[in-house]
């Protein structure tokens, strides 16, 4: 089997979770026998190519020919001017608004064809135009190599427009994953440009793979889509090489951490709530909430107002050997995510023998037996369980225990076999 995957980031350089995750699937796809071409929009050549090749899109001119025969530049110009909160408009005055935002946006692109474009890779400001631009050139490159792949695969939504061109322009099946969704990110407050974009890949794959039967039920339910077509696939993580980390601590008081985007969907704010009850109870104890977000400062300030900051650290986004690191520092480890799709960081916690705490309503719940879970909202039994596993200690051993032996059990190999079996079924579809 061969595989044309799509992807936004890829270690060592990532921002989260997507590109851990994609990362040990190309590796156990590769153990399966499957051949892995991995498109990113910024490649920095430091990747690790041994088991896949990193095709980097900044180093592809695309064409006029791909652009217009993908046609998305109507339907991003569309959605741009949907976008904009623009009142009291009659239809005639729409229409004109919207032919001119496409004749603008189309002489935007005009300049780009025959050319390399140097995509950032990041998620700021020009999020929606790279997303656009990295369609187009990744339907150039599926037309390059057209006959080095039986398969397309596509992750989350910032590529699904290049997995939808890649399709239209080849005629081979496309395999769309969906690791998370606009209602996990933003709760029922949905960007509509995003969403248009989710359902539009999921609508136009041959195969949908969720990450959790959560994302699964949300997918059927709120986009509509047909549940035959829709598989999990529960997440794995490789610890392969990872030997457990020793530290010496600064502080003498045990370590309680959050660590993750400190956004609405984490859950940050219940952790600070949390955090409060217990230092009412037991003052032997710090927390850590290591991440960045934008709702950084709003938890600074919650935590100052609480009156525990002097127990209370900010750490910033972290990486690499600075996540090993701080889960060696750990005690407790806290996950209490509003919707999480799946949640790699408590099994990364759990590997490293920090006990867990999770939500109910996170995919990884599914598949953990030995890690405590709490409603995201019930800050009273997210405190106690807290409470529990910093003072009893036997609690606290056996679910380190257990919770490491379960997690090492949870092999990306497995999870490529069954990924293999999405691939075929797609193909005779």
């Amino acid at each position: 089997m061969k595989v044309l995957m799509f992807g936004w980031e890829f270690p060592p350089h990532i921002s989260g979770g997507l590109g851990t995750a994609c990362y040990g699937m190309v590796r156990g796809l590769a153990n399966a026998g499957t051949d892995v071409m991995f498109v990113m929009p910024s490649a920095s050549g430091d990747e690790d190519q041994s088991f896949t090749r990193i095709i980097n899109a900044s180093d592809v001119e695309t064409t006029e020919e791909t652009v217009d025969s993908v046609d998305f530049l109507r339907k991003v110009s569309f959605l741009r001017v949907g976008s904009n909160m623009v009142p009291y408009l009659s239809p005639e005055q729409f229409s004109e608004l919207v032919q001119k935002e496409q004749k603008e946006h189309a002489e935007h692109f005009s300049t780009k064809f025959g050319k390399k474009y140097k995509f950032s890779g990041k998620y700021g400001a020009n999020l929606m135009d790279e997303v656009v631009r990295y369609a187009a050139v990744c339907g150039t490159i599926a037309l390059q190599h057209r006959d080095e792949f039986d398969v397309i695969h596509a992750h989350d939504w910032l590529t699904y427009l290049a997995g939808i061109a890649a399709k239209r322009l080849t005629g081979k099946p496309l395999v769309i994953h969906v690791h998370a969704t606009e209602y996990d990110r933003t709760g029922e407050n949905v960007n509509t440009i995003v969403y248009d974009i989710e359902r539009s890949g999921m609508v136009n794959a041959d195969r949908v793979i969720t990450v959790s039967n959560l994302t699964r039920n949300i997918v059927v339910n709120k986009y509509h889509i047909d549940p035959a077509k829709v598989v999990t696939v529960h997440n794995a993580v490789d610890f392969t090489g990872r030997d457990l980390m020793t530290v010496t601590r600064g502080v003498p008081e045990k370590v309680v951490t959050f660590l993750g985007r400190i956004t609405f969907q984490k859950g940050p704010e219940y952790f600070i709530e949390a955090a409060a009850k217990v230092l009412k109870r037991y003052r032997n104890v710090r927390f850590v909430m290591a991440g960045s977000g934008d709702l950084m400062n709003r938890s600074v300030r919650r935590a100052a107002q609480l009156g525990i900051a002097d127990k209370f650290h900010f750490t910033g986004f972290l990486r690499g050997d600075d996540v090993r690191k701080m889960f060696a520092y750990s005690d407790v480890y806290v996950m209490p995510s509003v919707s999480e799709p799946f949640g790699i960081s408590p099994l990364e916690a759990m590997q490293s023998g920090v006990p867990s705490i999770i939500s109910k309503q996170s995919g990884v719940a599914e598949v953990l037996k030995y890690s405590l879970k709490v409603d995201f909202w019930d800050i009273d039994a997210l405190a106690d369980s807290i409470y529990g596993l910093l003072c009893y200690p036997a609690i606290a051993k056996m679910a380190a225990r257990e919770g490491k032996e379960e997690v090492d059990s949870l092999k990306w190999d497995d999870a490529a076999k069954k990924i293999n079996a999405v691939y075929n079924a797609a193909l005779n579809s």
